[in-house]
């Protein structure tokens, strides 16, 4: 009963921090709207060539040709940050998440500004490289701290439990984090979907963290999704703005450093099974390009394929959301039945 009771309380104070994120989020955005309409923030001109250099088809330059702002991830990563500064900063639990949202974050900002900016040649923005690189020197700084400072050593497997694989955590924390937040980048194509998807994703690790007993976490997990559905609110198509890749780029990042401290890796694939196809339709796609000079589908990411064929912009997100929540649940599911959780 007194263990109960205990959870009880953490789970109402991680709802107030939820709550406070939700409301700090939406007093935020008039501020950010009024600014990024008066100045523009979104592309002068349009992109011919895609992030890794290929030339796009008159059909995806088209799609997107958009007039709405960009960097609306801003709102969530000043609301994340001032929360958990302020509310729940803890050296074992936030510290990593926090700052993997800020840095991804400060990423992203550059990418948006050059793109709003029209400037950097065909491709309007920082180059996949560019970005490739800059996400993989802040996942590996995140990496060692993991390591050296917090002290982790091992993943936990299912029916086998703690894996003990030194160093190796290392290259597989950035494996994990480089991943996820491009993965979540790419996602970021039609109003609605990403920021509804990482709500889920968040929710999902902040009620795994509950029962673990890391609250800290659990506040961290639910004040994103408190900004989250502030932005969602305004995101829904047609949406008044887009979080651009200052908000795919953060919140993507710190979902990956979240999967890692709660010891969830296994599960990450799973509830974030949407990111996971998204991703893997987009490198699948490359690939055969590249190898057999033909195309898998009609457009990559997959959500832009379900377009092609003629599905309405809301319909494939209102059916990546059905799968994102389904995926969660079961994901919860999963680490109470399997062990994550003790």
């Amino acid at each position: 009963m007194q263990q109960i009771s205990t959870l009880s309380e953490h789970a109402a104070a991680v709802m107030i921090l939820s709550l406070l994120a939700f409301f700090t989020a939406m007093l935020l955005t008039p501020i950010y709207t009024h600014y990024a309409y008066k100045y523009k923030w979104w592309k002068k001109r349009d992109r011919t060539h895609s992030t890794s250099g290929e030339k796009l088809s008159v059909i995806a330059q088209l799609r997107i040709k958009r007039t709405i702002p960009r960097m609306a991830g801003l709102i969530m990563v000043i609301t994340v940050a001032i929360i958990t500064i302020a509310l729940n900063l803890d050296r074992g639990q936030t510290w990593l998440p926090l700052a993997a949202l800020v840095a991804g974050g400060a990423v992203g900002l550059i990418d948006d500004i050059i793109y709003i900016s029209g400037k950097g040649g065909k491709v309007v923005g920082l180059s996949a490289k560019v970005k490739f690189v800059m996400i993989t020197v802040i996942a590996t700084v995140a990496a060692l701290f993991f390591y050296y400072k917090l002290g982790y050593s091992s993943i936990y497997v299912p029916l086998y439990g703690d894996l003990s694989i030194g160093w190796l955590l290392i290259p597989l924390f950035i494996l994990v984090v480089v991943s996820t937040s491009n993965a979540v980048n790419i996602s970021d194509g039609i109003d609605g979907l990403a920021g509804g998807l990482l709500m889920y994703a968040f929710a999902a690790f902040g009620v795994i963290a509950m029962f673990q007993e890391n609250y800290g976490i659990a506040g961290f997990c639910f004040t994103a999704v408190g900004a989250l559905l502030a932005y969602v609110w305004f995101n829904i198509a047609p949406a008044r703005f887009v979080m651009g890749d200052v908000g795919s780029f953060s919140l993507g990042t710190a979902l990956g450093v979240v999967a890692m401290l709660t010891d969830t890796l296994v599960l990450l694939p799973i509830i974030a099974i949407v990111f996971v196809v998204e991703g893997g339709s987009s490198l699948l796609q490359i690939s055969s390009k590249k190898l057999f000079k033909r195309k898998i589908f009609i457009a990559a990411p997959i959500h832009h394929h379900f377009e092609a064929q003629g599905w309405p912009k809301t319909k494939v997100t209102m059916r990546f959301w059905v799968i994102g929540q389904t995926a969660g649940v079961i994901g919860i599911v999963l680490a109470l039945t399997t062990g994550f959780v003790q």
